[in-house]
């Protein structure tokens, strides 16, 4: 597997990437949509970046999701989780993909406002007499982890586990800590279907345990432990970004808080600006070449690691105007908008289920926390480094509940 290039070492002096990468996406799309960098250890990384080239590239058959086609790929490690439906491509993506489907229907999702609903009031509950919080721990946080777990049918007390190994393979995926927690949620997901299958309930584990395809065939095991671990770990990861990251550019924009606070109906679209401004994902997850391939005009050979800049294309100013302007009232873009969940096959399957999360508790939030502010300086904003673009913590103060 590659590691990250240094993106740092690419950028201009005096940016600094890991708190604002979208000087240095500029930089780069003013240089051409395609980069060939170098990583450390792990060979060249082609970049791909601008909104045209990243759409190209999400949809072009001859770039995969799936490691085998990486000519530096020897072994998976025996590691089941990666046996999941971002890392294949068609016809075993088709399959794995159609298994999900139908439980991430609007309408199905639709069904879960209610109890979404009474999570966020709880959460607020304990938070609206302290007058500061810090709203990743205390709300944008355990938010999606307890709607994903419930949805799979994850015990409670077993959560906080389950998010502390999530967050090591995704923050610290090439460092022991991170095989660690590989192999210890392997296991996890393992005895957990395991007990699905001998005692089914009404959740969504229990039915992929007895899920079968159109040929009539269940999920073998490994197949099985990497669409739970996809399901849980992405089921989470980018919906605490949404609500953290569009929070802070509520606040650090205040005049699009008051706007929105003033008109309830612009919800819909604060919700997709927030996605396009400050998505909770830089960039998908790798992909390689399974053959020769075109992209925008340049020619990458094949067995390549490839990184597509999703955040790249959202801030694009041939597709946006005024990119970098945070504006709830932001028309729609006529053939396609923000690419915060991707494109293609591989768009996010669980969007619906963010949005829907977002529409809940960002309201909530408002609502119960009169006069929200930041509890920091906008540029003592701690980001954390890597592809997910989200917060360590996010200090508010607001007027408490009596």
């Amino acid at each position: 597997m590659s590691t990250l290039p240094d993106f740092q070492a690419l950028a201009p002096v005096g940016v600094d990437f890991v708190a604002d990468p979208y000087p240095l996406y500029a930089h780069l799309r003013g240089q051409g949509p395609v980069h060939r960098v170098p990583t450390e250890g792990a060979g060249d990384v082609w970049v791909i970046l601008g909104y045209d080239a990243v759409r190209e590239a999400l949809t072009h058959p001859g770039i995969s999701t799936d490691v085998r086609h990486s000519a530096r790929w020897t072994s998976d490690g025996g590691q089941a989780i990666g046996r999941n439906m971002l890392q294949t491509d068609p016809p075993h993506h088709t399959r794995l993909r159609a298994l999900v489907a139908g439980e991430f229907t609007t309408r199905r999702i639709e069904a879960l406002r209610p109890r979404i609903q009474q999570i966020t009031d709880e959460l607020l509950d304990r938070i609206a007499p302290l007058g500061t919080a810090d709203l990743v721990a205390s709300f944008a946080l355990p938010l999606p982890i307890a709607v994903i777990c419930e949805l799979l049918g994850v015990p409670e007390e077993d959560r906080d586990h389950f998010h502390e190994w999530s967050h090591r393979m995704v923050f610290e995926p090439a460092s022991p800590a991170g095989a660690e927690a590989a192999a210890a949620m392997a296991a996890f997901l393992t005895e957990l279907l395991r007990t699905k299958e001998e005692r089914p309930e009404d959740d969504l584990l229990s039915a992929l345990v007895r899920a079968e395809d159109a040929e009539g065939h269940r999920l073998p095991a490994d197949e099985l432990i990497g669409m739970a671990f996809l399901l849980l770990v992405a089921g989470h990861e980018t919906t605490v970004n949404l609500l953290a990251n569009g929070t802070h550019a509520l606040l650090t924009h205040p005049e699009q808080l008051k706007a929105l606070q003033a008109e309830p109906d612009l919800l819909e679209g604060a919700i997709e600006e927030m996605l396009r401004y400050e998505g909770p994902v830089t960039s998908g997850a790798y992909r390689w070449t399974a053959e020769a391939v075109e992209i925008a005009g340049h020619a990458i050979p094949a067995g390549e690691s490839v990184l597509i800049l999703l955040g790249s294309g959202s801030r694009d100013p041939g597709r946006f105007a005024d990119p970098d302007r945070f504006d709830i009232r932001r028309p729609r873009t006529p053939g396609g908008g923000h690419l915060a969940f991707g494109h293609g096959i591989h768009h996010c399957l669980g969007a619906p289920l963010a949005r829907l999360e977002a529409a809940v508790a960002l309201p909530a939030l408002l609502d119960r926390l009169p006069d929200l502010t930041l509890d920091t300086a906008p540029a003592d904003a701690a980001w954390r480094p890597g592809l997910i673009r989200g917060l360590t913590r996010l200090p508010v103060r607001y007027t408490p509940a009596s």
